[in-house]
């Protein structure tokens, strides 16, 4: 059949492109409705191109379509709801896809637009093993890498619905809303409960042709051979093929093709764009990123994975054991038992070794993570839901997830150990990142989780043992060629077998093995440990300051007569930034997590302890926060190895404030740019001629001395400069005595002199009484902080 561009042009295309310009949306697609309804086939096949791109956008992203990724029904709701409905299941748009596909019509897709593996394998001439491709790929009569694949009604409308997720990414977005309410989100949830039901069986499309079968598309050329998958390669991702066959070829497998071909193409187009080559090449840090997922594809992948538990799930219980299924299944049934592990384990596997390894340090990490975790428990969506007991213990997982548990083993061991490495470089303070790592410990402690994971590495370390019927088995992955009726092999009866299989199948036969709880990954648990104990000191260290500082704020020193801090630094501290409730719910997420820790890898409180202590990871004797490790040179202080390890790690950090002088600090927004020029040149002129005096008075030893030098010196000074990596040149030059006129300058000042004349008036005080009386008050409060500043001065060495 010929594609719609070799055609005349039609003038039902050209009547809606005009409409498309000019009508409001709800118009168009009420005008769309009718015209599926009323006009034929063949007219409908020349415009349904047109109608996907439009409404999917382009694949090169230059037309948006209609914006799916960003139409959210509490924002656009009446827009919302018709795009909903149009492109329902059983809506107007679905009708056009059966109706075309009755006429055995045929539409191109370029292959350069597939995932980079698809893509980099056909140019090769080589065959990808997804029966999806079998028996469609076309090449141009004069060779070249011009492409495509001649693809029917249903999986064009699916390869253009799922690819969006991908083209339409950079599109102008709502932050502030959250990617699950959009009308994409929504449409893939709507599509896997339709076209994988958990309960009955997939309803019939609503057309004329109720089979809806797919007839084989036609052979390919000969001229064009496809290189044998496999002949020339080692990849256990490649198999042998001679032929492309043919798909479909099981008369019950109709049964339940859109649904084969809808979890085949979401997987394709939203997991494979890594191959295991290419992993493996991507561990050099010379080889650049070629693709990048998005937060909003790990939400659809995540739940994908979510339904597809489900799906698999909901198979009857008399139907799980593999030995039952040849005879007794139906394809639908037959289809839930081998979704997860033929069709997507391998492919996410790699798409999650490439985000733990690739996706930035922050808390956007969390869509993976609930991701990973969702598929690593697919008892939360077993149809039997746990019962809600009083005990505050969780359910211990079932024995019967045993076999997942091992055919799964990399999900659990290797992908922990590349959260380990994560963890610890993150900021671990930080509410989010100890969220995270609170839940993969949450999860990992479920009761009876931890032995069936240990069990599984023990199958797989169990020595091959040759029986003669097995001396010429070789490890390999399921087939994915063809349909899943037609080439699954065998079952494995040994689980040891299943579990090397599993192994070499994602990671190769010269692939090192690192056990979960070996002592390698058991120190590197101890390392969190130790990260998760200095995280709650830090925060506890936060918290403690911030109180301190409340405190400390009198009534007098709001008024600026207590002793300024004129340096110019950051008068607020961390917690202003994270808060207090943050800082609580730091601490119990690192403390549970703490805990879950000890209950996965049986850690006790002595072995903590102590690592705490060698670590040097206790609070110092005031109780404060520690200065990170440094050395003392003539230069200043100088950062240790450790020292940086603990900055780029939040664990520990220098107070950073103005080092210059603090009367040449820039003109603050608080203060009057005019006083401040005005004072300074007055305490200039006062300072250069009574510099000598002020030195002899701050050199006395009785009380008049200490009055002086608590005006004339900062005695905070010191302290704060023991605290800081400065130079020392910088300190002692700022530590002479001179008075400073600058706080007059402040409008905060200024307004507290105000209000008190202000208030003083009111008991009949005039303003040389009033001024008399706040001289008194001062002195009062002078001689007292002199005492005290006195008796707390740090001793200089």
């Amino acid at each position: 059949m010929a594609v719609p561009h070799l055609q005349q042009p039609s003038f039902l295309l050209a009547s809606l492109k005009a409409d498309c310009m000019n009508k409001p949306f709800a118009q168009r697609c009420h005008d769309l409705e009718i015209v599926i309804e009323d006009f034929p086939a063949k007219e409908l096949h020349a415009i349904f191109p047109w109608l996907v791109e439009n409404i999917f956008g382009s694949l090169d992203g230059v037309i948006v379509g209609w914006n799916l990724c960003c139409l959210h029904g509490r924002i656009n709701p009446t827009e919302y709801a018709i795009a909903l409905d149009f492109l329902d299941p059983s809506g107007p748009m679905m009708k056009l896809v059966y109706r075309l596909q009755a006429e055995e019509y045929r539409y191109e897709f370029p292959v350069s637009y597939l995932p980079g593996p698809v893509k980099a394998s056909m140019q090769e001439r080589i065959l990808p093993e997804c029966s999806l491709y079998h028996n469609k790929v076309q090449f141009p009569p004069s060779g070249g890498l011009g492409s495509n694949l001649a693809l029917n009604p249903f999986e064009y409308y699916m390869f253009y619905f799922a690819i969006s997720l991908i083209t339409q990414r950079n599109s102008p977005t709502t932050h502030h809303v959250s990617p699950s309410n959009c009308a994409y989100f929504n449409l893939v949830d709507i599509y896997l409960k339709w076209f994988l039901p958990t309960e009955g069986s997939v309803l019939p499309p609503s057309s004329s042709n109720p089979g809806g079968a797919i007839p084989s598309p036609a052979p390919r050329s000969p001229a064009m051979p496809f290189t044998s998958y496999g002949l020339h390669h080692t990849s256990l991702l490649k198999r042998h093929i001679a032929h492309q066959p043919s798909v479909n070829a099981d008369p019950a497998s109709q049964e339940i093709w859109r649904s084969e071909t809808l979890v085949k193409v979401f997987v394709e187009m939203w997991l494979h764009h890594y191959s295991l080559e290419m992993y493996q090449k991507m561990q050099s840090p010379h080889v650049k990123e070629s693709f990048k997922p998005t937060e909003e594809h790990v939400l659809v992948i995540r739940l994908l994975v979510k339904h597809l538990h489900a799906f698999a799930n909901s198979l009857k219980p008399e139907l799980l054991s593999p030995s039952a299924h040849s005879h007794t299944a139906s394809p639908l049934e037959e289809f839930k038992r081998v979704v997860i592990p033929r069709f997507v384990q391998q492919k996410l596997y790699i798409f999650l070794q490439h985000c733990f390894g690739h996706w930035p340090l922050d808390a956007s990490f969390r869509a993976v993570l609930e991701m990973w975790l969702s598929y690593l428990q697919p008892w939360r969506y077993a149809p039997e839901k746990p019962l809600q007991s009083a005990e505050p213990h969780p359910r211990s997982v079932s024995e019967k997830w045993a076999s997942f548990i091992q055919e799964n083993l990399l999900m659990y061991t290797k992908l922990f150990v590349g959260f380990l490495n994560r963890a610890l470089r993150t900021d671990l303070v930080n509410a989010k990142n100890a969220l995270m790592v609170f839940r993969v410990a949450k999860v990992f402690a479920q009761p009876n989780l931890a032995e069936m994971i240990q069990k599984g590495e023990q199958l797989f370390l169990e020595p091959e043992i040759i029986i003669p019927h097995r001396q010429h088995r070789h490890f390999m992955t399921p087939t994915l060629g063809g349909s899943f009726l037609s080439s699954w092999p065998p079952t494995i009866t040994d689980a040891s077998f299943k579990v090397k299989s599993h192994v070499y199948s994602l990671e190769g036969q010269d692939s090192q093995y690192k056990q979960m709880f070996g002592p390698e990954v058991r120190n590197l648990v101890l390392r969190l440990a130790q990260l998760i104990g200095q995280a709650k000191q830090t925060a506890k260290s936060i918290s403690d300051h911030s109180a301190e500082t409340i405190a400390s704020q009198s009534f007098l020193s709001w008024f600026k007569f207590g002793p300024s801090d004129m340096n110019g630094s950051y008068t607020g501290n961390d917690l202003d930034e994270i808060g207090q409730d943050s800082i609580k719910k730091t601490d119990e997420y690192l403390e549970k997590a703490q805990e879950y820790l000890c209950q996965i890898f049986r850690l006790n409180e002595a072995q903590l302890t102590q690592l705490m202590m060698n670590c040097g990871a206790a609070q110092d004797e005031n109780g404060k926060k520690q200065l990170p490790d440094c050395i003392e040179s003539e230069d200043g202080l100088i950062l240790t190895p450790l020292g940086r390890y603990q900055i780029i790690n939040g664990l520990r950090r220098f107070e950073i404030e103005y080092q210059g002088d603090t009367e040449l600090q820039p003109i603050r927004s608080y203060e009057n740019a005019t006083l401040v020029r005005l004072l300074f040149q007055l305490s200039s002129v006062i300072n250069q001629r009574f510099v000598d005096q002020m030195k002899i008075l701050c050199s006395r030893e009785d009380f008049i001395g200490m009055l002086c030098r608590y005006h004339l010196t900062n005695p905070f000074l010191v302290e704060k400069s023991r605290h800081s990596p400065a130079l020392k040149q910088r300190s002692g030059h700022s530590r002479r005595p001179r008075i400073s006129l600058r706080f007059l300058a402040s409008y905060r000042t200024l307004l507290s002199l105000f209000m008190m004349y202000f208030i003083a008036s009111w008991f009949c005080i005039g303003p040389l009484a009033c001024t008399f009386i706040i001289l008194v008050g001062y002195l009062l409060y002078a001689v007292v902080m002199t005492f005290f500043t006195e008796k707390w001065k740090p001793h200089e060495h």
